[in-house]
């Protein structure tokens, strides 16, 4: 995307699209943002899984969870999911191009967060003494 894309979004953004509530972006946005898709698209960053695999990999996520969540990013383009007719069933689940994309601004928010955990834990302590 170019500076000048760029520019053209946060101005849109900024002009309120997303912030309407008619906006179909906050429904994606809702999807992306949520913990277990987070972690889902980081972990599926290190190539291909099996559902046992992210499972084990995505610390106290529920089955029923894991199973909606990567329902959702496989309906919103995000996530392929590839079943072999095997038994017992194989399942594997890898990013799309547009997944890929998506998991890397992702993986910057939660980079993020990791380099300033100390400063918000320290912060969060200072608020409530």
């Amino acid at each position: 995307m170019s500076e000048k894309t760029t520019g053209k979004l946060a101005e849109a953004i900024r002009r309120g699209e997303v912030l309407s509530p008619d906006c179909p972006s906050r429904e994606i946005l809702k999807h992306v943002t949520s913990l277990w898709s987070v972690l889902v698209m980081v972990a599926l960053m290190d190539g291909t899984h099996r559902f046992s695999e992210l499972r084990r990999k995505i610390g106290g996520v529920s089955e029923k969870m894991l199973t909606q969540t990567l329902q959702q990013l496989e309906k919103d383009g995000f996530v392929k999911r590839v079943s072999y007719p095997v038994v017992p069933p194989h399942v594997e689940y890898s990013l799309t191009t547009l997944g890929s994309g998506i998991s890397e601004q992702v993986e910057a928010l939660t980079d993020w967060i990791e380099i300033n955990l100390p400063t918000i834990i320290e912060l969060q302590q200072t608020q409530t003494q």
